[in-house]
């Protein structure tokens, strides 16, 4: 699924991503843009990958920078689910064991295939420090693994000026539940 973007997507992709960032201060403090483009630059594969995470309505952001590792963090910020990532069972597992009635793809599956990680529980309530996220819909989060042995799954999303963590089938599907990524630049 990620492509290799032209030089005019490319800037395109760049133009779009630092507007979000001059736009969201609040997300990103004390982090320079120039800096983040620079590394996006020296990274194709990772723009690639933001670009997926934006044509599927993600609206990623830089939410941090980890000093450990010497990298920054895009996730998904768009208001509600990505609204091209919804529809979608827990993993391919889940997607195969259904067998009347299939969604297109698995939440797992579209996270390894555009090259980013799936937010675990304590990425998604972080992100929600940032702003109101899913108050309309839900997003699938990485599920513990005796969680999903057992044929579950786990999802999140915020109402009542609350983050709530649920359960379900992994291999239920809803119009309103996604997921949202993390990329690490």
């Amino acid at each position: 699924m990620k492509k290799q973007l032209t030089a005019n997507e490319q800037d395109e992709l760049l133009s779009i991503l630092e507007k979000r960032f001059e736009n969201n201060k609040n997300r990103h403090e004390n982090l320079e843009w120039a800096k983040i483009e620079a590394k996006l630059k020296a990274n194709p594969a990772k723009l690639g990958s933001l670009d997926e995470m934006e044509r599927t309505e993600g609206e990623p952001d830089v939410i941090g920078y980890d000093k450990k590792t010497d990298e920054y963090l895009f996730v998904d910020c768009s208001a509600e689910s990505p609204k091209g990532r919804r529809s979608i069972c827990y993993d391919h597992e889940a997607l195969e064991k259904r067998k009347e009635h299939k969604p297109a793809d698995s939440a797992i599956n579209m996270a390894q295939e555009m090259g980013i990680e799936i937010l675990s529980e304590e990425q998604y309530k972080e992100l929600q420090k940032l702003g109101k996220f899913d108050a309309k819909t839900s997003s699938w989060i990485l599920t513990p693994p005796e969680i999903r042995k057992l044929g579950g799954a786990i999802f999140s999303d915020f109402r009542y000026n609350t983050v709530f963590v649920y359960h379900n089938g992994a291999d239920s599907y809803y119009a309103a539940r996604g997921f949202r990524g993390l990329l690490r630049v």
